[in-house]
């Protein structure tokens, strides 16, 4: 039998079903999606293994070499750093580490992950993927591309929160990033694409979609940046609406990262001709 402390004390629902995650208080934040689930199961898992005595006993020496060993991106590593954090923080609450003193996985800073290059869509390039997609990619791809909504968003986007009527899309509290609602307008090539749509049940109803739109433009010849109808969205509204605030607001980040990211990327005249592509 283990001792108190040891991993099958802490990540016992890691091993388990992934359902039962949520249920011990690893993850207690209501909302919590499967796919958040799922991750902090696989990056727990490979934790454990490489880890694999009394969490009293990691140091932060022993989890940032592991951290290093993966040799994943800096983005990635920071992800995995927080994810780490939230097991020991579990820890700490339930006893399993000395209170009052720093955990070893919170001694440990996020490395800095370079500026990339944002990589958006000529309206051309966007009018030749969406023109030839089959009707079921349409709502992934013009909500995407027109109100700017995160993938990881949009998989848990319910048509109910599509208002044509208002011209509006919800993104309620439990389905954003940052746990917090906002309102996106639909344009007005938007509606066009939505209007014909069967809209019933959930947006995106399959994970593979995402997969499709890239098999898609890679058919037709066409890169697809990481993140780029986002990008697009952002980088084309913000030329619209020449407000930092505005934008940020819509689009679930803060202003300042719009300002620095996104501004000057592109004109006014290209931004209307990429809010005017709708359906033949």
């Amino acid at each position: 039998m283990e001792p108190p402390g040891s991993w099958r004390d802490v990540t016992c629902p890691v091993t388990g079903e992934i359902a039962s995650l949520g249920q011990c208080g690893i993850v207690s934040q209501d909302g919590s999606g499967r796919r958040h689930l799922i991750q902090l199961g696989s990056v727990l898992r490979r934790f454990a293994a490489a880890c694999p005595g009394p969490i009293l006993d990691v140091t932060s020496a022993e989890i940032d070499a592991w951290l290093r060993s993966l040799k994943v991106s800096p983005m990635s590593r920071n992800s995995m750093l927080v994810t780490v954090n939230i097991l020991f923080s579990f820890a700490l609450e339930q006893n399993y580490l000395p209170a009052g003193q720093p955990t070893a996985a919170s001694q440990l800073r996020k490395v800095k992950v370079p500026e990339s290059d944002i990589g958006i869509f000529t309206p051309d390039e966007f009018s030749q993927i969406i023109h030839a997609a089959p009707e079921h990619l349409i709502p992934l791809l013009a909500i995407s591309a027109f109100a700017g909504i995160r993938s990881a968003e949009i998989a848990r986007l319910d048509w109910s929160a599509v208002d044509l009527d208002r011209r509006i899309i919800e993104v309620r509290a439990g389905q954003a990033k940052n746990a917090s609602r906002r309102v996106i307008p639909i344009s007005d090539n938007l509606a066009a694409w939505l209007a014909p749509l069967r809209r019933r049940g959930r947006v995106v109803p399959s994970c593979r979609q995402h997969r499709e739109i890239t098999a898609l433009a890679k058919s037709l010849g066409i890169p697809w940046p990481r993140n780029v109808l986002r990008h697009s969205f952002i980088s084309y509204r913000i030329a619209i609406v020449k407000s930092a605030d505005q934008v940020a607001l819509e689009a679930g980040n803060s202003p300042a990262i719009i300002f620095r990211h996104y501004r000057e990327l592109t004109t006014e005249e290209t931004a209307k001709e990429w809010f005017g592509i709708g359906p033949r």
